[in-house]
């Protein structure tokens, strides 16, 4: 049985971008209002408190995400002002900026830190096509950030999603580009990092994602031998990426689904990568599974909010309930 908490996040403006820390107890949620919030749940009562308010960048704030506690409480943000910025709660209940990362020329559009068995490393994409990887050399001094990597998309990027694969395996980077001036062009691209070599090279380009992309998530990789990639553009997409040989990858689609009748904003997968949500125009957040037949369906629908009428797509032969 499921059940929902509608949070008032106080924002002055539109909200872009909600993050749940490792353990989801804390919520970190971005605006155009310049503004990241934090929430905390109280474990007695569910609620959410509202416990850090503060001005982070000089333009609207696209994403923000969480590290690893390994780390401590650390957050990452990125803004239309053409940065990106490394958060740190000390004392708890106080954030302080301890790092701003100035490297590109045009809207940071999306950042996300790389999964702990890397190390603290931090990827940014930005709307002038290059994705810059940086590394925090110590991990108790978070001013000193070095830019390792640029890796050029010849595109524009608007999102990016880190693999959670086995520390043995080679790292991968997927990004996606918004781009619509030409709908012919790949919109999601595979980078893998070449240890001999010491740099990223693209492995894959996804010829069938052809609209503009506003999200991508690699499923948690719990015993399975390939990966799982979810795609939300103008419908949702979901691909797997199985290795067949040292340095490329057998892609196929898994599924890809309208049954939200409109843009796919945001996907995101449960731990064990089990479970998929998908959020889109349509107000509804669809919850979806892989049966035995290695097919998706959806298997719930939610209503995203109760104030706002919505209908959502029954007519779709992907609803199980």
């Amino acid at each position: 049985m499921s059940s929902w908490k509608d949070v008032n996040c106080e924002h002055k403006d539109l909200i872009h971008d909600v993050a749940y820390d490792w353990y989801g107890h804390r919520l970190a949620t971005c605006s155009s209002d310049q503004y990241v919030k934090i929430w905390d749940m109280d474990p007695d009562t569910g609620e959410w408190k509202l416990s850090s308010s503060w001005k982070t960048h000089s333009g609207s704030v696209w994403k923000v995400t969480w590290a690893h506690p390994e780390f401590g409480q650390i957050l990452g943000t990125c803004s239309f002002d053409r940065t990106a910025a490394v958060w740190e709660e000390s004392p708890p209940g106080t954030w302080v900026r301890k790092t701003n990362l100035v490297d590109s020329r045009t809207s940071v559009t999306d950042i996300k830190f790389a999964p702990r068995q890397y190390g603290l490393l931090l990827a940014t994409c930005s709307a002038d096509g290059v994705v810059r990887i940086y590394e925090a050399p110590d991990v108790m001094n978070l001013s000193q950030w070095s830019l390792q990597h640029e890796i050029p998309c010849k595109t524009t990027c608007s999102c990016l999603a880190w693999n959670h694969s086995s520390p043995k395996s080679a790292p991968l980077l997927a990004v996606g580009s918004d781009d619509s001036a030409s709908s012919s062009l790949p919109k999601v691209f595979i980078f893998q990092y070449n240890e001999s070599h010491r740099c990223w090279i693209k492995v894959e380009s996804f010829s069938h994602v052809s609209e503009p992309v506003h999200d991508l998530a690699f499923a948690p990789n719990v015993g399975r031998s390939y990966n799982i990639l979810a795609v939300a553009s103008k419908d949702l997409q979901i691909i797997t990426l199985k290795p067949n040989n040292e340095s490329g990858y057998e892609v196929r689609l898994a599924g890809q689904y309208d049954d939200h009748g409109s843009t796919v904003w945001r996907v995101c997968w449960n731990v064990t990568g089990t479970i998929l949500a998908s959020s889109g125009d349509d107000g509804y957040v669809r919850l979806w599974k892989c049966n035995y037949l290695d097919n998706w369906r959806c298997v719930a629908i939610l209503k995203g909010d109760v104030n706002k009428r919505a209908i959502p797509n029954f007519k779709s032969n992907n609803m199980k309930l």
